[in-house]
């Protein structure tokens, strides 16, 4: 004898009222993406019509009291997107307002490459820190090790990154050309 209740997996209803497509009134089904399941029409490709299962604003995590969108003045929420949480405006799509959750570190080291703007720390989607120019897009200058404002004493570039090798705390030179290595004292 089996514990299992054959009569819930015999039901011929389905879980769920079908609707028709509102662009070609086919029927909607179920259909599974790289992002997950998602409601499409059954008329593909013929009509393209898709639509997400979750509801939309799910994706806000806390609307944030006393601080308003400089965009439109309505207020702003913490929300979970793909690379991470974030500030947005409530009223998005209609105001695209974003700003980063977390201040980027500023080093006070001027960047290398352009010599203008300072090197600030950032965290990648994967969750791994970054140096970059505070600059971007004019300047792409990137390091991913902790910088240090000292010249490289072989070839000039005007930092050297912090490195743990073989267990030891090092200075090097982040031109591939140069890699002039020299242990911290």
């Amino acid at each position: 004898m089996s514990k299992i209740d054959h009569h819930l997996f015999s039901a011929h209803e389905p879980a769920f009222e079908r609707e028709p497509c509102p662009q070609c009134g086919a029927e909607l089904v179920i259909r599974q993406g790289k992002h997950g399941p998602f409601l499409g029409c059954s008329a593909y490709p013929a009509c393209d019509y898709i639509r997400s299962l979750t509801p939309s604003g799910r994706d806000i995590e806390k609307v944030l009291e006393g601080s308003a969108c400089p965009d439109c003045g309505q207020p702003l929420a913490i929300k979970k997107g793909r690379y991470g949480l974030f500030v947005g405006c409530t009223q998005y799509p209609a105001c695209q307002h974003i700003e980063s959750l977390q201040e980027s570190d500023d080093t006070q080291i001027l960047c290398p490459a352009c010599g203008k703007n300072h090197l600030v720390s950032r965290t990648s989607r994967y969750g791994k820190q970054f140096y970059s120019c505070e600059g971007y897009p004019q300047c792409k200058y990137v390091v991913n090790d902790k910088p240090i404002p000292m010249p490289c004493p072989q070839c000039g570039w005007g930092i050297m990154v912090e490195k743990k090798v073989r267990g030891h705390l090092s200075w090097i030179c982040p031109q591939k050309k140069c890699g002039h290595q020299s242990e911290q004292v």
